[in-house]
């Protein structure tokens, strides 16, 4: 079982006032361990001069480029294996304590 906690974001507008707040849900993934609980990992990092060296590629080839949200595609990605994470704080079944929730698609973190 994976843990989870929320965090929480206050959000500011331009003269300092509350603009919204924001709550993401996350998976305590520094508490897995490769082999037993992933087989796996991915992390997406690119640097600026390769992004500047694929759009003058580009520019010289003449190839068109089109743009995805990585970010977002991650964490909407299907998971093919079986993932539990605990019962997220404040939707607790108090008289199932023991019961995990399953996750059916990735979760940041």
């Amino acid at each position: 079982m994976v843990g989870s906690r929320w965090i929480y974001k206050i959000k500011y507008a331009a003269d300092d006032s509350v603009e919204k707040y924001k709550a993401r849900f996350v998976a305590k993934g520094y508490s897995q361990k490769e082999g037993i609980d992933y087989e796996e990992t991915f992390a997406l990092v690119a640097k600026y001069t390769s992004i500047r060296t694929m759009i003058s590629l580009a520019a010289e080839r003449g190839w068109e480029i089109h743009q995805i949200d990585v970010k977002t595609t991650l964490l909407n990605e299907v998971i093919e294996e079986e993932v539990y994470i605990e019962q997220p704080e404040g939707f607790e079944t108090h008289e199932k304590k023991s019961h995990v929730c399953t996750l059916k698609k990735a979760l940041y973190g």
